[in-house]
């Protein structure tokens, strides 16, 4: 039987050459190392959790809006598809795009900067590299290491930010930020494959939920292109369906040019290795730039006119409320916690102080869901709630 690895990409990476984990484990008998990642991702209670966290719209206002786990399980099909297409690894890409949103707050952007805010004195709050602390230490299944123990490449590709003094403080993983090194292919196609699938499908979401109209959409090409495309073929078509269709053709308009560009660069590229990629100055999967300002003119309306619509902002503001209502009375009072995290929060007070008291109350606060972290905000703050 063929070796998977053999029809790869030179500059793929290859379960078998794999860096390995930070604690030592017999291989898999039926799987690869990156099989292993997935399922100990997907097999997790984070993942399970991202169910009930919010993409732009909390989680109770609608059946239909996507969610952090929808949004995810979309990634991970844009990823791997185009993993595939490339000859790059698809379960290590499976397993990068299954966990890159791992770490993420209740209530998405709003609970992140709130969260940040709270932590200011304690080193802030990043989303991604909670992600990374959720897989390396606060899931806790098994009995020779915590974490989940996942391979360097699954872990590189799940750090996809990090500041300059924050990567000091991880050693290998954060040597990338500090030398101008880019991560290994599959991390950079799961980044793009994030943003294809998180901008167009807001725009579905947008719509659905009538914070935006088709009518405000005119000026944007990415959609203006697929819409007259629609709307010639299927004049007819319901307004539900015109907008799926041009959806579709959104995420295959942006699909193709990845991967068209990318394969040029691949095959215009020197590199003979992962590890020559590491070394690169840019990464080699990429947009056309055509496509790329497209993006951005996308990016550009939905910040304006979604994200900052007068409804997404009163749920900001309430859910900012919840957040910080929640971490400071914590802080003031520790006894107020359940048992598992009120241990978890005297542990770390012992070993780093209030520091590490304050991170073990964001750890417990960041893993909540929408509606856990509101029940809890009622369970504490309204007197007539005593269960």
């Amino acid at each position: 039987m063929r070796n998977y690895d053999d029809s790869l990409h030179p500059c793929a990476a290859r379960s078998s050459q794999s860096k390995g984990r930070q604690t030592s484990e017999a291989a898999p008998q039926f799987r690869s190392q990156y099989q292993r990642d997935r399922d100990r991702i997907v097999h997790s209670a984070a993942f399970r959790r991202l169910e009930y966290k919010t993409q732009v719209f909390v989680n109770h206002e609608g059946d239909l809006f996507r969610t952090r786990l929808t949004h995810t399980i979309e990634v991970a099909q844009i990823a791997r598809s185009v993993a595939r297409t490339l000859a790059l690894n698809e379960d290590l890409t499976e397993a990068i795009a299954l966990a890159h949103d791992l770490g993420h707050t209740p209530f998405g952007h709003a609970g992140q900067q709130v969260l940040d805010k709270c932590m200011r004195d304690f080193g802030g709050f990043e989303h991604n590299l909670q992600s990374l602390r959720v897989v390396d230490k606060l899931e806790e299944k098994y009995a020779e290491f915590r974490g989940l123990n996942l391979c360097y490449e699954t872990r590189e590709g799940i750090l996809k930010h990090c500041s300059i003094e924050r990567a000091k403080k991880l050693g290998d993983i954060g040597e990338r930020f500090l030398s101008g090194g880019q991560p290994g292919l599959e991390a950079q196609l799961t980044d793009l494959a994030d943003q294809i699938a998180y901008n167009c499908h807001d725009v579905d979401d947008g719509l659905r939920a009538g914070l935006i109209e088709i009518d405000q959409l005119g000026e944007i090409e990415l959609f203006q292109a697929q819409y007259s495309r629609v709307k010639s073929e299927y004049p007819e078509l319901s307004t539900r369906r015109t907008i799926h269709e041009i959806v579709r053709r959104m995420v295959n308009q942006q699909i193709v040019d990845l991967v068209a560009h990318s394969r040029t660069n691949l095959e215009n590229s020197s590199l003979e290795n992962p590890e020559e990629i590491r070394h690169h100055s840019v990464p080699l999967i990429a947009f056309s730039e055509p496509m790329r300002e497209m993006n951005n003119q996308l990016k550009h309306f939905l910040r304006n006119h979604l994200y900052r619509h007068y409804r997404v902002h009163r749920m900001s503001i309430k859910a900012e409320k919840v957040i910080e209502d929640l971490f400071g009375v914590f802080v003031s009072d520790p006894k107020l916690l359940p048992p598992e995290p009120a241990q978890r929060v005297a542990e770390e007070l012992k070993t780093s102080g209030n520091g590490g008291r304050a991170r073990a109350i964001a750890d417990y606060i960041a893993g909540m869901t929408d509606r856990y972290a509101i029940a809890e905000h009622e369970r504490l703050f309204n007197p007539a709630r005593t269960t």
